[in-house]
């Protein structure tokens, strides 16, 4: 059963040096108040997962936790590049960053077949795009291979199952036994907690008791780690319900991102608590 824990106890606990893990949430519901607490607890050597990397995984890169980044598409979402990325991958700073990338389907089918507890998942949408060439160079297991169908002989593709050892992920709400309710735009969390060996949920707030919502996603408390509340924990981005999306952050980002000794002055800032 989760337990209910500061954000600072639930990052200290569950993610560890060397661990994979992702951070889901699309368009809104975006951890970035447990991302930024993973920087001030300086984890290094992480495998950095999401669909959409943008400034959660830029921040992240630029402080030096990952190592790896498996992704489907990277940046800053109306504005631009990610410059703490790009820097890393083309210049190894602050770290080199090795890269592994799918397709959006890819990604998504890869999180399904770990929350089913399956090898791999099979699609079409890799046939001809040469995202299989990219896979396996550094001598790592191939993650995209070919597969006959056994029924009709065509050949499709097979990419292997994700299973992090931790899914972090934002959510409105929590109730007192730790089960999480999230709602509006819902990507892949649902799926990348249960394909996780652990899991750290922040929430806006935490209820005696969850009414139900039109089309909400709950998650049981057996399925979930560690709850924590951070109310505004997605921002910049926003939880519908609580808060909207701060737009001028975004903005703001591509200046600070972009100089490496602007980028630091952040990162002191956010080390002393004034991110």
């Amino acid at each position: 059963m989760a337990e209910i824990v500061s954000l600072a106890e639930a990052v200290e606990r569950a993610i560890h040096d060397g661990d994979a893990v992702a951070m889901e949430g699309f368009t809104h519901l975006i951890p970035f108040a447990a991302g930024q607490e993973v920087i001030r607890q300086r984890r290094r050597n992480l495998t950095l997962i999401r669909m959409t990397p943008d400034l959660i995984y830029d921040q992240l890169i630029g402080a030096g936790c990952a190592r790896k980044l498996i992704f489907s598409w990277g940046g800053n979402p109306g504005v631009g590049s990610l410059h703490r990325f790009r820097d890393a991958v083309e210049h190894s700073w602050p770290v080199p960053l090795e890269i592994e990338e799918h397709s959006h389907a890819g990604m998504a089918n890869r999180y399904v077949a770990g929350a089913s507890g399956i090898p791999f998942a099979v699609l079409r949408g890799y046939n001809g795009t040469g995202l299989e060439t990219l896979n396996g160079d550094d001598g790592s297991a191939p993650t995209i291979k070919p597969i006959s169908c056994p029924f009709t002989g065509e050949t499709l593709t097979a990419v292997s199952a994700l299973r992090p050892d931790v899914a972090v992920i934002h959510a409105q709400r929590a109730d007192r036994a730790g089960n999480v309710q999230l709602w509006g735009i819902t990507g892949v969390q649902k799926e990348a907690v249960l394909a996780s060996a652990r899991s750290v949920v922040t929430v806006e707030e935490i209820v005696d008791e969850l009414d139900p919502r039109p089309g909400a996603v709950v998650l049981p408390g057996w399925t979930v780690t560690f709850v924590a509340q951070a109310r505004d924990g997605a921002h910049p981005s926003y939880a519908l319900g609580y808060s909207v999306r701060d737009n001028d952050y975004y903005v703001a980002w591509d200046a600070i991102a972009r100089d490496r000794k602007t980028f630091t002055r952040w990162l002191d800032q956010l080390y002393a608590g004034r991110s």
